[in-house]
């Protein structure tokens, strides 16, 4: 089963029925070539400096480069993006609201061997989620061409659907069950944090960069911190509905309040700068 392609032109309800269906969905070059190119020019500094990773599932040869909001100005368009949001609040409608989980450009190097499958929910210390629970909507912009040669992202559409399909600790690693999400630059593959995947082997001459940006349910702790890998001071010059997105903002009903339960933007902003939603939720359309 491949990876269904969608053009980029669909509405956010057409791409959450096939993400739902499936597991992951491509939306075809849903960024212009000028705003990849920037976040890459932006960000190509922080790339060049950051280490190989640490281990096998991290990469020995790939750079994993995070702080987009604070580094990357044109990375804000992607972060909230309307079609992306819109499909996120679809996916994680049961909660009261959603938060940016983590942003990340990742650089896989020539030589790199595929990464192991995994679910990105694992990340929350290995909980079993209920099946029909959705708690994160991810997604990995492709900054260069994503093909089955260069380490394009490996899936196994469906497998959100049934845990039994697949589980952590197995002999084999999966890999003979994926599928490459080949896609465009400027293209953006869907995915749930339930869905087995992994970022493939690159066995080309070329590094290929992918921007994974995902999103959490409001009461999960984010993967990247943004409070602090995004400084106060950059903090102050962003509008506001960034900055909720962020995690400036109640999550639930009594989550995340600063001192004597006021809204957390005020902590940024002063007194006086209370959010209207503070104690609701964020509008979220039909699921």
């Amino acid at each position: 089963m491949d990876v269904t392609h969608l053009p980029a032109t669909a509405d956010d309800q057409t791409i959450h029925d096939v993400l739902l269906r499936d597991g992951a969905v491509i939306v075809d070059e849903l960024a212009s070539t000028d705003v990849i190119d920037s976040i890459a020019a932006e960000m190509q500094p922080f790339i060049d400096a950051t280490p190989w990773g640490g281990d096998d599932f991290t990469g020995r040869t790939t750079r994993r480069t995070g702080a987009l909001v604070a580094r990357s100005v044109a990375s804000h368009q992607l972060v909230q993006h309307a079609t992306i949001l819109g499909v996120a609040a679809r996916l994680l409608h049961r909660a009261k609201s959603y938060q940016l989980h983590l942003t990340q450009t990742i650089a896989i190097g020539p030589g790199s061997p595929a990464q192991a499958i995994h679910r990105d929910e694992w990340a929350f210390d290995f909980f079993e989620f209920p099946a029909d629970y959705h708690v994160q909507c991810n997604t990995i912009w492709a900054m260069t061409d994503f093909s089955e040669r260069n380490g394009a992202t490996r899936l196994i559409p469906g497998s959100q659907a049934d845990p039994s399909s697949f589980h952590r600790g197995r002999d084999d690693d999966g890999a003979d069950e994926t599928v490459p999400a080949e896609m465009a630059k400027g293209s953006c593959l869907l995915y749930t944090g339930k869905v087995y995947h992994g970022g493939g082997a690159n066995e080309s001459d070329d590094t290929r960069t992918g921007l994974n940006i995902t999103y959490n349910v409001g009461w999960l702790r984010q993967e990247e911190n943004q409070y602090l890998s995004v400084p106060p001071d950059v903090a102050a010059t962003l509008p506001d509905d960034l900055l909720r997105l962020m995690g400036y903002r109640i999550g639930a009903y009594a989550l995340g309040y600063i001192d004597d339960v006021r809204d957390p933007l005020e902590a940024v902003r002063g007194r006086g700068a209370a959010d209207p939603q503070a104690f609701g939720e964020q509008p979220v359309p039909p699921g």
